[in-house]
């Protein structure tokens, strides 16, 4: 049987030390249950000034570390076979049990109980807890240990030569890598591969979509906007959040990513100053910004549940499609997601709308696409004509896009 030492426990109240005690022995016991043995000390939930006098720091920001997933996912990552994970797991365990201190540190990835997925990481480096406590929201110290199934971040600043030879080799991995295992809801970070956000923020995200949607939520590849006191789910090209200032100060998070549920809405991750969990509205609008440098897709029009799906579906960028508008590794097959769009805005009887972002051939500028977003949400959009002959090239664009890409099975509902 593992000797276990007395771990160190940060609470708002310090328990008395029969409690501390069972409280410290309870959080190694499901840091074993893990597979990483705690040696000696173990710290928990630390805040960043603690953090910060055990040496943490805030490193350069990464980016282009390699991510490899295990999983049925689109969005074109390199795989993982799963005796490849586990023996990867195995030594970055094995290692994370010899540390003398280990940190761990507890969030959730949305940011409401109704509808998150608990995430726990398990590190040598204080570095990594300070940069992952941005990135998650926060809970209480124990709501964890209550989590049915929360996801598990394993992170380790060593590469050792094994580690890198099991999944290749490189200039690539100099820096680090990240490995995910979607069955496992698990994550491996080695090396600097916690300093890449955007990497860390895609596997979570890719991790946390099975078990938001088993919850009874709806995560999608957008955005939640407040706009004149009501929430707007807005799918649109990042390229288009990222250049307009405008928007991005009247969105709940600049990070792409949120879920709705039946008694909300709730965004992925925080980027606002506040990262207290809150359970916004539901949205009282659906927009779904194109790009069309043809004129051929009006400023504005209104859409009914099936074309919103359509128009999501194709995730049309000026010549391009990039299905469902998402980018990252996702489990989930981009013709369920407008399915689950499709019924969820016909019920709801959710008002939808499509932008197209362009004029004249160049994209609108930031208060251009903000007047557009007040004319949308006006309910009263223009009435625009486009000729016959190019609405009609372009449906046929979509048509053999999307049956190349599904086939037969589009739903009857779904229409340009």
């Amino acid at each position: 049987m593992f000797q276990f030492q007395r771990a160190y426990h940060r609470s708002n109240e310090r328990p008395s030390p029969a409690r501390d005690q069972e409280v410290s022995y309870g959080l190694n016991w499901a840091i074993a249950g893990r597979g990483v043995i705690v040696k000696d000390k173990v710290f928990h939930n630390l805040e960043t000034s603690e953090l910060q006098k055990s040496g943490a720091t805030y490193p350069d920001c990464l980016s282009g570390i390699p991510l490899h997933v295990r999983g049925d996912v689109t969005g074109g990552v390199p795989n993982v076979s799963k005796a490849q994970f586990a023996k990867v797991l195995k030594l970055v365990t094995f290692h994370l049990s010899s540390i003398s201190c280990l940190y761990v540190q507890d969030g959730a990835i949305g940011s409401s109980a109704e509808c998150d997925a608990k995430v726990r990481m398990i590190t040598d480096n204080p570095s990594a807890v300070m940069l992952l406590s941005n990135v998650l929201w926060k809970i209480s110290d124990r709501a964890i240990s209550h989590d049915t199934s929360p996801l598990t971040i394993y992170s380790t600043s060593s590469i050792s030569n094994n580690i890198k030879t099991l999944l290749g080799s490189g200039t690539q991995y100099a820096n680090g890598f990240a490995a995910a295992d979607i069955e496992r809801s698990s994550l491996i970070l080695c090396g600097k591969a916690f300093a890449d956000s955007a990497i860390v923020k895609n596997a979570l995200t890719a991790m946390a979509a099975p078990i938001l949607s088993a919850r009874g939520g709806l995560p999608v590849p957008g955005w939640l906007l407040c706009f004149g006191g009501s929430i707007v789910l807005l799918f649109a090209p990042v390229e288009i959040i990222r250049s307009c200032s405008e928007i991005q100060n009247a969105l709940l998070s600049v990070d792409c990513g949120a879920a709705i549920c039946s008694k909300g809405s709730t965004v992925l991750f925080p980027t606002k100053a506040r990262r207290e969990p809150k359970l916004f509205n539901k949205p009282s609008t659906a927009i779904i910004v194109s790009s069309d440098s043809t004129g051929t897709i009006p400023s504005v029009s209104k859409l009914s549940p099936g074309q919103a799906a359509y128009h999501f579906l194709a995730g049309y960028q000026d010549g391009k499609f990039v299905p469902a508008y998402s980018r990252g590794p996702s489990p989930a097959d981009p013709l369920t997601l407008a399915n689950s769009l499709f019924s969820h805005l016909k019920e709801d009887d959710t008002p939808a709308y499509l932008i197209n972002a362009m004029h004249s051939g160049k994209y609108t500028d930031g208060k251009g696409f903000m007047k557009l977003l007040e004319l949308t949400l006006s309910h009263n959009p223009p009435d625009t004509k486009t000729e016959d002959f190019r609405v009609g090239e372009l449906k046929g664009k979509y048509r053999s896009f999307l049956s190349s890409k599904f086939g037969k099975c589009l739903p009857g509902e779904f229409s340009f």
